[in-house]
């Protein structure tokens, strides 16, 4: 039997911790930048956690 790949977009957007959490990077950091307050841009920084029910569904796609 073949081994499972992982989702290379899942890859690139999430990570785990080892407690198992599931990180995810915040929206609305990309592009667009100089008209938002900069006390916006920082809260959107560094990287959120997601609920349970949708890091079971991203755990799967990450075969783990």
């Amino acid at each position: 039997m073949p081994k499972q790949k992982t989702h290379s977009g899942a890859k690139d957007r999430f990570r785990i911790t080892r407690n198992g959490k599931v990180l995810h990077g915040r929206q609305n950091r990309k592009h667009l930048l100089e008209k938002k307050r900069s006390t916006r841009k920082r809260r959107l920084a560094g990287t959120g956690e997601l609920a349970n029910g949708d890091a079971a569904q991203i755990r799967k796609l990450l075969n783990r």
